[in-house]
């Protein structure tokens, strides 16, 4: 057995240092609680941009460009290390991490910001390092489009781990690119909550036949810093719960085992099994004896993409 937990607290929105410290004390909480995984929330450094739903598309300028540069300057470059902190938390209590964070590419023009999740390993390294492949509706006024490269299932003590963001989790061949590698835990950072949502979490237990542990985003008005602009409009006094959590744990074949954490802070923590996915495919394997090759393929690249090559005379 394995014991996880799902971290679903606000961050300190819009401020990288104070939420990276915060997410260092909720690891060694974690692992104090006998916790060998510990999951975060979409976006969680430096909090989902909740607020691009409820701006006018096109309008509302100056407001989306002071909330865009207060985002981007609290984003993490990943490249330049300052995610260290959070690394040298994972070797520390030697446990595996997963983190949704704003990324601010730190290679090429240094100003797009993606939506990422990081795996990083027991010895503090980054085992991988996705970006969502689609955002979704207006998140794509705010993050750049990832590529095939984070695609993958990594090993970890805990066993082999994979995820998608989201909504990516509605995209099927994206889904079927995990299984295809024998994923056993499957997560799923999301800003996503309610009936319909857990229900397509269970869906993926039951297709894929792993573990699935979706990890919400929790979101009161009392989380909104007060120098936000356009508080009062956006997100008036009347309203006290802005997203919900909701997180969730689903066993392969799509019983929940712990959660659903609705309107609720703190830590939920689950024991799982990933010696159960083999057998629970038995019956369906869809990347497996369930499938035809003969009738079906997909291809995936999962090359870095690139807008310009550098080469030398």
């Amino acid at each position: 057995m394995q014991k996880l937990a799902i971290v679903q607290e606000s961050p300190i929105l819009l401020d990288r240092e104070k939420t990276i410290n915060m997410a260092i004390a909720l690891v060694n909480k974690a692992a104090e609680g006998g916790a060998e995984l510990v999951i975060f929330p979409e976006a969680f450094i430096s909090g989902y941009p909740a607020w691009i739903w409820r701006l006018r598309p096109g309008g509302d300028w100056g407001i989306s460009e002071e909330l865009h540069t207060r985002l981007l300057n609290s984003s993490v470059d990943i490249d330049n290390n300052e995610l260290s902190p959070l690394c040298e938390a994972a070797k520390k209590n030697n446990i595996t991490i997963i983190c949704g964070l704003n990324e601010r590419d730190g290679e090429f023009s240094r100003a797009t910001v993606y939506n990422t999740v990081v795996i990083i390993g027991e010895d503090g390294s980054i085992l991988n390092r996705h970006r969502k492949l689609m955002p979704t509706n207006p998140e794509r006024m705010v993050w750049g489009f990832g590529d095939g490269s984070g695609l993958n299932v990594v090993d970890t003590p805990v066993g082999k781990i994979g995820s998608l963001l989201c909504w990516e989790n509605y995209m099927p061949l994206a889904r079927y690119a995990l299984y295809s590698q024998g994923i056993e835990i499957y997560v799923a950072p999301t800003y996503d909550s309610g009936d319909g949502w857990i229900g397509t979490m269970q869906h993926i237990a039951r297709e894929g036949r792993c573990w699935v542990v979706s990890s919400g985003v929790v979101l009161t008005r009392d989380d909104i810093p007060d120098d936000f602009p356009e508080k009062e409009t956006l997100y008036p006094d009347t309203e006290n719960w802005i997203n919900a959590g909701d997180s969730v744990v689903i066993a392969p074949g799509g019983e929940i085992v712990a959660g659903p954490m609705r309107k609720e802070k703190g830590l939920l923590f689950a024991e799982i099994d990933s010696s159960r996915v083999a057998t629970s495919k038995r019956a369906l394997d869809v990347a497996g004896h369930y499938s035809r090759p003969d009738i079906f393929t997909l291809s995936v690249d999962t090359r870095l993409q690139s807008s310009i090559k550098f080469k030398q005379t």
